[in-house]
């Protein structure tokens, strides 16, 4: 017994001692790791584990007036393939090589599987950490399905597979309104480039957040310390589809007169607000497409369109009056040497026209002697007078690269003041000012004499949230005085009723406003150095005969077809935005029509498809008589109080008559007798490149002309 208690007892300090000496080796281990290997283990972990990672935040995004989506940011994803992950072993690649290239190529398309293979194959045998899987970014959508590919759906850790995040900012719109939208640079320390991306990037860019990557059992882990705040969204003023009825309107005209370049702005006009932006260029390749913000940056001579501020500094100052005479003779005026002419000089000039025909006709030497008579001996006095409305003071638009007037001062510049600056200054010469100036002038005119500052932004706004509302600044409460205002409101009403802007009349919405033409210097060689070349525009307001509700500017330059002319040219873009505008219901009718029930007046119908016209006259309760005959397709005709219907009868294999159809039916009739349609112009089909009547033969392409 007493053996066996000594057994005990020894095995008992035996087993005591071990875990003594383990503890002490413990501790060892333990004191050398702490203090004399902890540089070593230190240098191991820090490699486990990246500090201080820049999380980045998601951009904002820049909205039309109804909230639609103008500008946004989406992710994409570079593809890589780390060759040396712990769980990427040899025989699992080549056990997946063959059917993941496959996968790859049809989804890719830029190698075929065998060019996958071998791409894959390369990566491999450099044993890259970052190999490139495919040279481009792909979407979410698309990574998603990649993920699921063979040898990749097994996870990071056995494939290697892995991504870089970037952003990519999208414009839903395409080319609407894109300059002014503006646009980012690819890195994110950039921010915004130009535009409202460029003017609000330190809000929309947010605030990055800071996190950590950490190795664990193999694999990255992306840990957040500090979460990023992401950027406010930014909801601006333009009207999506004013804005696509612009930009088009534009450039159909550009196309039309081959013109080097156009810009198109509307804005309304209680509010400032700008509804439509476009500026467009055209591309080395004869296409047009949106170019520099002509329209805010641009420092130019106004030309004619300054006519109206010059007549109104005289009938504010008692000069003149609308109905008092000026003799502008044959059309040709010498004044210090130089000439000064009319643009009908070469038909004898007006002769002695009324202060109010000298806007109806845009003479340049009615305006410079109206405003010579009361400002040749005190010219300082007609500046004040501008500088008085507003027109020399920056309004801060916060679009960077805005441009600035420029209008001389008699004494603060008179260095570069000379005898001819007065005159030719009154109709716009040797004075610069950016068109959205000469817009917010105008739209002064539309909203009783008050001056606002436009503006390109509604809200500011963050989770659903506004932080903040634009509103709108007055820059000047009365450009003038009552009385002078109605004078000049009126002769704008005559420039499109009685004058030089006849084009822009139109039979649905009355607009009022001025013509401008202006020959474009050309540095050193003056204004004749490669031959002439001009900007045209029109600047005017609509309806003119209630309330106006927009002011719109149309500038085109250096026209290549068509005598340069700001009504034909400009004016008829305006015309084409206010019918549109009016069409589409962006602007209530200000006059309550009742029916006339004695003399009811017939619409006019383009020719077309027998049902639905009859249709459409049941349902407008519009009389007719039907001499189809039964055929499917018909013409029109008035008669009276009813439309007569006669039947369209084409012999088989001949080229069916389009004219007088509306474009859908047209295409339509055309297509499907086998002829490839192309149309040019809009309103009804007033000419077919192939004859009615002529032989058919499947595949002619056949061009219709609609006005």
């Amino acid at each position: 017994m007493a053996t066996d208690r000594g057994n005990i007892i020894f095995r008992y300090i035996i087993i005591t001692l071990l875990i003594v000496f383990i503890c002490c080796a413990i501790l060892y281990k333990v004191g050398r790791t702490a203090f004399i290997d902890r540089e070593h283990w230190q240098r191991k972990a820090d490699s486990l584990k990246i500090e201080n990672i820049t999380i980045l935040p998601e951009r904002g995004n820049i909205l039309a007036e109804d909230g639609r989506l103008m500008a946004s940011t989406v992710p994409q994803y570079y593809l890589y393939i780390d060759f040396k992950a712990d769980g990427l072993k040899r025989d699992t690649l080549m056990k997946y090589i063959t059917p993941l290239s496959k996968a790859l190529s049809e989804k890719l398309g830029d190698r075929t599987p065998a060019g996958y293979e071998a791409h894959l194959l390369k990566g491999y045998r450099s044993k890259s950490r970052q190999y490139p899987v495919y040279r481009k970014r792909v979407s979410y959508t698309d990574l998603k399905e990649i993920k699921q590919f063979p040898l990749f759906r097994m996870g990071p850790n056995k494939s290697g597979f892995y991504t870089k995040q970037m952003v990519r900012r999208i414009k839903p719109f395409g080319s609407l309104a894109s300059r002014t939208i503006g646009d980012i640079y690819g890195e994110y320390e950039k921010g915004g480039k130009n535009g409202i991306e460029l003017a609000y990037d330190s809000l929309l860019r947010g605030t990055p957040g800071r996190g950590t990557k950490q190795k664990i059992r193999g694999r990255w882990v992306n840990m957040t310390n500090i979460e990023p705040i992401n950027g406010v969204n930014i909801r601006t003023t333009i009207d999506i589809k004013i804005q696509d009825i612009t930009e088009k309107a534009l450039v159909e005209k550009l196309s039309e007169i081959e013109a080097e370049s156009g810009t198109a702005i509307v804005m309304e006009v209680a509010t400032g607000e700008i509804k439509a932006i476009t500026n467009i260029g055209r591309m080395p390749d004869g296409t047009y497409a949106e170019t520099r913000n002509h329209a805010v940056a641009d420092e130019v001579e106004p030309g004619s369109t300054f006519k109206t501020v010059s007549m109104m500094v005289a009938l504010d100052a008692g000069i003149i009056q609308p109905d008092d005479t000026v003799d502008v003779g044959n059309g040709i005026f010498m004044y210090a040497g130089s000439r000064m002419t009319d643009h009908n000089a070469h038909r004898g000039g007006y002769h002695r026209i009324s202060a109010a025909q000298t806007i109806w006709y845009s003479s340049n030497i009615g305006i410079a002697k109206i405003i010579l008579k009361g400002f040749e001996k005190h010219p300082q006095d007609f500046v004040d007078r501008l500088y008085a409305m507003g027109l020399n003071t920056p309004v801060n638009l916060n679009i960077p690269g805005e441009g600035r007037p420029k209008i001389k001062h008699p004494i603060k510049d008179k260095n570069r003041w000379y005898k001819t600056t007065l005159p030719w200054m009154t109709f716009g010469y040797e004075i610069q000012i950016p068109p959205i100036y000469t817009l917010m002038f105008y739209n002064a005119i539309a909203n009783g004499g008050k001056m606002i500052k436009p503006i390109f932004v509604k809200e500011i706004s963050k989770d659903g949230v506004i932080i903040e509302t634009k509103k709108t600044e007055t820059v000047n409460p009365q450009i003038c005085t009552p009385k002078t205002l109605a004078q000049i409101q009126q002769m704008l009403t005559d420039v499109v009723q009685k004058g030089t802007a006849g084009p822009v009349k139109s039979d649905y919405v009355k607009i009022a406003g001025k013509t401008g033409t202006a020959q474009i210097a050309q540095g050193a060689a003056g204004y004749r150095g490669n031959g002439k070349q001009h900007r045209v525009s029109f600047c005017g307001y609509f309806p003119a005969d209630g309330t106006p509700r927009y002011t719109c500017m149309v500038l085109v330059s250096n026209p290549h077809k068509g005598y340069p002319s700001g009504g034909s040219m400009s004016g008829a873009v305006v015309r084409s935005i206010a019918e549109q505008i009016y069409a589409q219901g962006l602007y209530p009718s200000v006059v309550v029509q009742h029916p006339d029930t004695l003399h009811p007046l017939i619409p006019y119908i383009k020719n077309g498809n027998f049902q639905k016209l009859t249709f459409a006259c049941d349902l407008l309760k519009i009389q007719y008589e039907d001499y189809a005959k039964e055929c499917s397709w018909v013409e029109t005709a008035n008669h009276s109080n009813k439309i007569i219907l006669n039947g369209i009868k084409t012999p088989e294999e001949s080229i069916p008559s389009v004219k007088g159809m509306g474009a859908r039916d047209a295409i339509y009739l055309l297509e499907k007798a086998g002829l490839h349609v192309t149309i040019s112009g809009k309103g009804k089909v007033v000419g077919q490149s192939i004859p009615a009547g002529a032989r058919l033969i499947k595949g002619q392409r056949i061009t219709l002309t609609l006005k």
